[in-house]
């Protein structure tokens, strides 16, 4: 894999993990716009494990509560603390059971294509738009209930699908349970580290039966990514408490119909 891919995949996947426009949407698009030959699964894993990295860094005093909020929850103690480590685990359940399943019936392989990508960055972007619009904003991260955080647990395991963004998605399903948008964010951040330490753990383990090692053009873009994506975090988080994400559906609904536009000419 050539040096200029290996930066522009670090660079793409960092800043569109945490920009509700989708990352491996973005990543999927690299081969199919340039001349370069499709990364693989393996590297798209590996830059998300970068973007885990940089969550782990931004949010690091969230990490610590939950991690102790973890430990209470063993020992049978209800908090604050516990209540969310517990629903963060629960509501990454939905996520773990679809992508085994669909990992066993090679759905990911089958789905690197340009149209799926451009479809659903338009129709979840207009759903981005009206939970943004229409959503109440009422609660924070610690108000959360059981049943939402569940809810908004199913539809992280929808950004499976290329196209749809798993910030957006689950952004999109804190906006319309009425969570205000700074919490929204933040949630879905920290709901995003199970998931990209499980994909990571699961690549891994594949590699290892495979009695394969990881490319090291890939440890590289998992560099990257992380302060790539330490940038956007920051960026996203400094702006949603003063404008909507009106911008990010604008982007979308350029990005699909130029793709649509690709595909079908």
């Amino acid at each position: 894999m050539p040096l200029e891919q290996i930066v522009v995949l670090a660079i793409v996947q960092g800043i569109t993990e945490f920009l509700p426009i989708s990352s491996s949407g973005h990543l999927i698009l690299i081969p199919e716009l340039t001349n370069w030959s499709d990364q693989g699964l393996v590297t798209d894993v590996m830059v998300h494990v970068g973007s885990l990295f940089a969550i782990l860094a931004y949010f690091w005093r969230d990490i610590v509560q939950l991690i102790i909020g973890f430990f209470e929850l063993l020992r049978f103690k209800w908090n604050d603390r516990s209540r969310l480590a517990a629903y963060i685990i629960l509501a990454t359940i939905p996520a773990v059971i679809a992508g085994l399943f669909l990992k066993s019936i090679g759905f990911f392989e089958q789905i690197r294509g340009i149209q799926i990508v451009a479809w659903n960055a338009i129709i979840f972007g207009i759903l981005l738009y009206v939970s943004d619009r229409y959503g109440q904003k009422l609660y924070s991260m610690f108000e959360m209930k059981l049943p939402q955080a569940m809810v908004i647990g199913v539809a992280q395991a929808l950004a499976l699908i290329p196209g749809t963004s798993r910030s957006g998605i689950t952004i999109t399903a804190a906006r319309f349970l009425g969570f205000k948008r700074e919490e929204a964010a933040r949630f879905s951040f920290l709901l995003g580290a199970p998931a990209m330490a499980g994909a990571g753990i699961l690549i891994y383990l594949d590699i290892l039966e495979r009695g394969e090692s990881i490319p090291i053009g890939s440890i590289y873009a998992a560099i990257l990514s992380f302060f790539s994506a330490i940038l956007a975090i920051a960026f996203l988080m400094s702006i949603v408490k003063r404008m909507s994400f009106l911008p990010f559906v604008i982007y979308r609904l350029l990005l699909g119909i130029g793709l649509l536009y690709i595909a079908y000419t």
